[in-house]
């Protein structure tokens, strides 16, 4: 997605340890690590980064083409052929270009040092990329290879021989909406140096500290604030730049090793201890058994080579966000500049792109991260201490108020009604409140309407239908605390959409103040302005079946199932034709009007299932499967959002999909492979079979779970986590009987 601002306000031993004891798993098992290529997903529209990280880590070591632009917010696009440097900080997938903070690049001799961007050719095949690593030849001859712990990057350059090999430090660098504020570099000693890069962009306060240190001294330093050389051990500017300058190393390697810390320079200089020598390959080896261990976490069977990349290499983008914030200790210092500490085994967190996450990534993190998600929801409640509501989209921990709803809410139920432990229920239950309760955002207009009018704010549509999800998901958790008052208040909320829907059009559709509809009314219009728009970053076709809550109640409208599944038949074959002067590039990845590319589409395939067509389901999960997913550069049909788009894939692909993202129900899709193994904590595992699953086989014969017939049409989380195995039996032709029964259908609240 293109996002937009609808509203802005203010142990080493340890890690060492955990890789050896998990090395014998990696043995046993099938190595799940080569089926991944980071670079899916850096072509077209997909944002992602092909880089050096580990699972959630703070450092993303990747490189940056120095080219402004939207296919640029992670900093790279495949399409390109220059590279300007490689920077620690890196956003995954987003619609807006922020972060590619501590930009480093190699060269043989001294860059002359001015405000002009020094880029280097490269080719695509002098690249590799695996899980915590990348390498490039550049085409003056240098190669560059990183990898990473959690907050430290491992950079490895090898010079041609007969050259000055230099390397340079830009704090001036910076991409799209970003731009720096205050930088500072200091020459510790002969190896090692220190600073810090404030800026201001999508997060209007940003604060990271670096400390970096190489393997052989450097014989000379130098300083420039972009125009002049300065002389002296340390500069601070807007846009300082150093250069570090060694001996000839006849074709030895450098190594260089670079923290980063939220806090200060000296918890920086302490995070250089999470790499202890200059052993590469080991630190490689370590980062890429932290990967397989993530990976290990769903094993499939299969013989088809390119979908187990596809799907692996899903798996692996979904743990590329949120990102460590704090400290090794649980240190961190906020947007508000005030230097906190989590309480001890806790760390804290950043990068939510909550109205992407909520839909699938944060469930699926349920049943892969069930200790993480403890931690994810202890920083939203942080966030909530420190400014008072929940986050919308926390970027270093600034409010960004980037997008609609306000989706920490399903997150954080989702997490309470399943039972999560390690945090504070009730005052979970009073953020979400307060969160619902606030008079920004529109919400004031949605509770005085029972809707926001378009001539009030902006996006009306999408905003409405949002808050209403938001509302059930927190009269659900009202209802578990007993508080019958607030469930009560909070299920009348969730209706508000009904107070939008059309039944002359069959569409979800704008009013204004005065109770009127917006006229005139075309339902393939896209406008991408938010103040202008009436669905953000889509159409009425789009946003009209965002009702995941009340299914059922959403087909009652349309006048039954029968009219219903014709709707979201229409969507399905209508013409692809977007209407007005003003689209949204969002709107991608079309199937008809259903569009893959971005967010709001994600769930429609679903709804057949929770009205008697679970067979039509099936069969255009498939579909979505077979053309949206590819192992390619441009393999994803738009922005991968932060593990969003790579979540709908792994839920959909392993044959189950959480319909309503807070139901705790995973409705049937269509089961990709022959076996999928979710091995869950206590040595407990879920297996999904799938017999004559494959290629033309997209359909429900029947099914079991644990040796028995199940006629249902999903499976409870609880059933997921206590383990079992769950077998259909696949087919080239619809079974429509199965799922046609109101007994089988996955709940809606008015059902």
């Amino acid at each position: 997605m293109m996002i937009k601002i609808l509203n802005s306000n203010k142990g080493f031993k340890r890690v060492l340890l955990g890789a050896f004891v998990a090395m014998p798993l990696f043995t046993l098992a099938q190595q799940l690590t080569k089926y991944v290529d980071p670079f899916i997903g850096t072509g077209g529209h997909g944002h992602t980064y092909p880089g050096a990280t580990v699972p959630f880590g703070m450092v993303q070591l990747s490189p940056d083409n120095g080219t402004q632009g939207w296919d640029w917010c992670s900093g790279y696009n495949y399409s390109d052929s220059m590279i300007a440097g490689f920077s620690h900080t890196h956003l995954s997938g987003t619609g807006i270009g922020d972060w590619c903070d501590i930009s480093v690049m190699p060269s043989n001799g001294l860059i002359n040092d001015t405000i002009a961007l020094y880029r280097e050719k490269f080719s695509h095949k002098n690249e590799k990329a695996s899980p915590g690593y990348y390498s490039v030849t550049l085409n003056n001859g240098i190669n560059a290879a990183f990898t990473a712990t959690e907050r430290c990057g491992l950079h490895q350059y090898t010079f041609p021989k007969g050259t000055t090999p230099v390397i340079r430090f830009n704090l001036g660098f910076a991409i799209n909406w970003d731009a720096p504020n205050g930088t500072y570099i200091q020459r510790v000693n002969d190896s090692t140096i220190m600073g810090f890069r404030y800026s201001k962009g999508w997060a209007q306060v940003q604060k990271v500290y670096f400390a970096a240190r190489t393997s052989v001294p450097f014989t000379k330093f130098y300083l420039s604030d972009g125009r002049d050389t300065i002389n002296g051990n340390a500069l601070m500017g807007n846009g300082v730049k150093s250069q570090l300058v060694f001996a000839d190393l006849k074709g030895k390697s450098l190594l260089m090793k670079v923290a980063l810390s939220s806090s200060n320079m000296r918890k920086a200089l302490m995070a250089l201890d999470e790499i202890k020598d200059w052993n590469f390959s080991a630190v490689k080896k370590q980062a890429e058994n932290k990967w397989e261990k993530e990976l290990q976490k769903i094993a499939i069977k299969s013989t088809d080579e390119q979908s187990k990349k596809i799907f692996y290499s899903a798996l692996y983008h979904t743990c590329a966000a949120p990102v460590l914030y704090s400290d090794a200790d649980g240190e961190y210092t906020n947007a508000n500049g005030e230097l906190k500490k989590m309480p001890s085994g806790q760390q804290r967190y950043t990068e939510f792109s909550l109205w992407d996450t909520f839909r699938a990534l944060d469930p699926l993190f349920t049943v892969t991260q069930p200790k993480r998600i403890t931690d994810l929801i202890n920083t939203m409640l942080v966030f909530y201490e420190e400014n008072g509501l929940l986050p919308i989209w926390d970027l270093s921990t600034w409010e960004t108020n980037t997008m609609t709803g306000y989706h920490a809410i399903p997150v954080v139920a989702d997490a309470i009604l399943k039972n999560t432990k390690g945090f504070d229920i009730e005052k979970a239950f009073t953020a979400m409140k307060k969160s619902a309760m606030q008079n920004i955002r529109g919400t004031d207009l949605y509770r005085q309407y029972g809707y926001v009018p378009q001539d009030k704010y902006g996006s009306s549509v999408t905003v409405t239908v949002e808050y209403a999800y938001d509302d059930w998901c927190i009269a659900q958790v009202a209802k578990k605390l007993g508080k019958i008052d607030d469930y009560k208040i909070f299920m009348k909320r969730s209706a508000s959409w009904k107070n939008l829907f059309d039944p002359a059009t069959g569409f979800i559709r704008a009013k204004n103040s005065d109770g009127n509809w917006v006229t005139p009314f075309d339902p393939y219009l896209s406008e991408h302005d938010e103040k202008k728009a009436m669905y953000t970053e889509g159409n009425a076709w789009q946003h009209s079946f965002f009702v995941p809550q009340d299914v059922y109640g959403l087909a009652t409208a349309h006048g039954g199932n029968k009219k219903f599944i014709q709707k979201l038949d229409s969507l399905f074959t209508v013409s692809s034709a977007l209407n007005g002067t003003n689209t949204s590039p969002d709107v991608s990845g079309l199937i008809g009007q259903y569009a893959h590319g971005n967010e709001p589409s994600h769930h429609i395939a679903y709804m057949y299932t929770y009205v008697g067509a679970a067979w039509k389901t099936q069969e255009r999960v498939r579909i979505i499967i077979d053309s949206m997913y590819h192992a390619a550069p441009d393999g994803y049909a738009g922005n991968e959002d932060c593990g969003q788009m790579s979540a709908w894939g792994v839920w959909s692909m392993a044959g189950i999909y959480p319909g309503n993202p807070s139901g705790g129900q995973y409705v049937f899709a269509s089961p990709f492979f022959e076996e999928v193994k979710f091995n869950l904590p206590l040595n407990k595992s879920f297996v999904i079979r799938a017999k004559n699953a494959g290629k033309g086989k997209p359909y429900i014969q029947s099914v079991q779970l644990n040796n028995k017939p199940y006629n249902k049409t999903y499976i409870n989380h609880t059933t997921l986590m206590n383990g079992g195995v769950l077998e259909f039996i696949m087919g080239a032709a619809p079974n429509k009987q199965f799922g046609s029964s109101p007994a089988t259908w996955p709940s809606s609240s008015s059902q």
